[in-house]
Parts: structure tokens; C-alpha cells; sequence
């Protein structure tokens, strides 16, 4: 039993008598880095222009199942049963079309997002490499898994000031 007793003894010890090792940290919020980026605000503004056509006959689509909605409400009482059968089905056509062009809508920005990430993740990769480099980091946490940082942990700016300088 002193043996075992002088055994734990020692190894707490050394433990206690080893230098503490410094680890430079940084925090990166990488999502926030790439939208910043110049890259990322090009591929949003080429999205909205490929998809404003399709947003714009959304809206329409919206403000016409709201007045044919309207009609049913209002005038749905006093209207002929042909009349009122011509505007639900006109209410559910109109309305299958909306619900397509939105999930078309959803697709393409989808794919758009996967795009841009597949061809930026590289460039995403050198950027933290040269700011590890710069500030001799250990470790790069994303800011979603951390409670508390300084201020001047945060890299993030850096991430995407060097993103924008990389060709």
C-alpha cells in the first residue's frame, strides 16, 4: 500500500512540476469570413440577377391567389357554382404554379451555395494557413463552439482579408 500510496505521490508530482505549455488560440467564424469575402457578395449579386425574374412572377403569383382569395371571401356567397368553381380552380392552379416556382427558386440558390462553397473551400484552407502562419496559432476554434474569447483572439476579419487578396 506505500508503495502504491508513494507511487501516485510522485506521479501527481511531475504533473504539477511540468511547465505549462502556452497554446495560441484563434477563433474564426468561417461562414462569416466567406460571406464577407468579395467572391461571396459577386455570387450573391449574379444569384439575385438569375433569379429575378423568377422572384419577380413569384410576387405576382402571390398578389393574385391573394385577390382571387379575396373574391372567394367576398363575392363567394353571390357568385354562380360555375363561376365559383372556375375561380378554386384558377386558385389551385395558380397556386401549384407558386409552390413550383418557389421550390425552383430554393433549388437553384441550393446549388448556387454548393458551388460557390465547393470552389472557395481551397482558397478558404490558405487563407487560415497564412493566418496560422502569421500569428504561430496552435489551434483554430470555430466561434460556434466557443463560450468566451477576447477580442483579439477573433481572426475572422483576417480570414477574409487574405480570401479577397488570394487569386
Amino acid at each position: 500500500m506505500r508503495k502504491l500510496t508513494g507511487a501516485l505521490c510522485l506521479g501527481v508530482m511531475s504533473v504539477l512540476s511540468m511547465p505549462a505549455m502556452a497554446t495560441e488560440v484563434g477563433v474564426l467564424d468561417w461562414r462569416q469570413a466567406l460571406l464577407n469575402s468579395d467572391a461571396a457578395q459577386r455570387s450573391m449579386n449574379e444569384l439575385k440577377n438569375q433569379i429575378s425574374s423568377q422572384q419577380q412572377r413569384a410576387q405576382s403569383l402571390s398578389q393574385e391567389l391573394q385577390q382571387l382569395q379575396q373574391k372567394l371571401q367576398q363575392d363567394g356567397a353571390v357568385m354562380s357554382e360555375s363561376e365559383r368553381t372556375s375561380t378554386q380552380q384558377e386558385l389551385r392552379k395558380k397556386g401549384a404554379e407558386f409552390q413550383q416556382l418557389r421550390q425552383q427558386i430554393q433549388r437553384t440558390q441550393q446549388q448556387k451555395e454548393q458551388a460557390f462553397m465547393k470552389s472557395a473551400k481551397p482558397k478558404l484552407d490558405r487563407a487560415i494557413e497564412q493566418v496560422v502562419e502569421q500569428h504561430d496559432l496552435d489551434l483554430v476554434v470555430d466561434r460556434d463552439a466557443v463560450v468566451y474569447s477576447k477580442e483579439g483572439l477573433d481572426v475572422t476579419k483576417e480570414v477574409t482579408r487574405i480570401f479577397n487578396s488570394l487569386n
